[in-house]
């Protein structure tokens, strides 16, 4: 570790190239920690057995290979991969003991995790576009929602993440650190590692900021229009029938959305409300862990076709 001392005062600063950083988890409290330990890895547990059942009932029913559960199956990957990015390394942690993440594990960390949290926002777009089209456009909905047009949807949102999140990482090398190391959460976040900068961040903070308007004001102004369309098709609908059967059709993927902005908009308020950094870190569990966790159970309690395939897989006899 090399340090050079520069003077504040002088127009100087402290600089420190650091290797690794500290991440304070949730409770420094002793007792909580086997609590924290077992609750986290129920969750992950339940997290990744839950989507893995959704892929895998989407990939072994032929009568599920439609664009909705093909976003759907992507979805659950999504989510998958977003729990295997934080969770581990904070069980890791607790179970050794132990607060530090590399420098180079760090950077990492907020790779991936810039890159399917965003994932996240974009899929629930393309879900809701989808909507859109089954039930405002139901007679051309298999002719607008071809495979080809679902498969560069899907990848058109990898792509645009996966360079947003290189972009915003590379940036992010830039920083130059003090001796302050300790990040006041389970896992780094890139604004999180902004506020350690002894650097100018001036940079950082214009990407930061700019990347999350467009990457997320974007999607959820498509999924506002999408759901405004939706509703004055459902009130078009002459039957009380009809428009239930048109509203269930997409029940479950408005309540992943609800669930998936009100936890992101309730961090947000609760971060603005109090400079508890600590009570941020334990709110944005909401989203990073139980949103995940819970949208297997959402999509597949009111979906009987679903559930019927994820019976065939745990082999349960009705």
């Amino acid at each position: 570790m090399y340090i050079f001392f520069l003077s504040q005062h002088t127009e100087k600063q402290n600089f420190t190239e650091i290797s690794e950083f500290h991440l304070l988890g949730l409770s420094e409290d002793p007792e909580l920690q086997l609590l924290i330990f077992g609750l986290f890895l129920f969750m992950y547990l339940v997290t990744v057995l839950g989507n893995l059942l959704i892929i895998l009932a989407t990939i072994s029913d032929s009568h599920l290979h439609t664009p909705m559960y093909f976003f759907l199956s992507n979805l659950s990957f999504v989510d998958i991969c977003l729990v295997s990015t934080t969770v581990p390394k904070m069980l890791v942690n607790i179970k050794m003991q132990s607060k530090v993440i590399t420098y180079e594990g760090c950077l990492i960390q907020i790779y991936f995790f810039i890159l399917f949290i965003v994932l996240d926002n974009f899929l629930l777009a393309v879900m809701a576009y989808d909507r859109y089209v089954a039930i405002c456009h139901p007679l051309h909905y298999t002719v607008i929602m071809n495979h080809r047009l679902c498969g560069l949807l899907v990848l058109a949102c990898w792509v645009t993440n996966v360079l947003n999140s290189l972009l915003e990482t590379l940036i992010a090398l830039r920083l130059s650190f003090c001796t302050d190391l300790e990040i006041p959460h389970f896992l780094c976040e890139l604004n999180q590692l902004v506020l350690l900068a002894c650097s100018d961040t001036f940079l950082n903070n214009i990407v930061m900021y700019f990347a999350a308007l467009l990457l997320a004001g974007v999607p959820l102004a498509g999924i506002l229009y999408s759901y405004s369309k939706i509703v004055s098709s459902i009130h078009a609908i002459s039957t009380a029938q009809g428009r239930h059967k048109a509203f269930s059709t997409c029940a479950s993927h408005l309540s992943v959305v609800s669930l998936f902005y009100c936890t992101l908009l309730g961090l947000y308020l609760s971060s603005a409300v109090t400079q508890n950094l600590r009570s941020t870190a334990t709110a944005s569990v909401m989203y990073t862990v139980v949103t995940p966790m819970v949208n297997p159970f959402i999509y597949s309690l009111r979906n009987k076709d679903l559930i019927s395939d994820l019976k065939k897989i745990l082999r349960i006899k009705v």
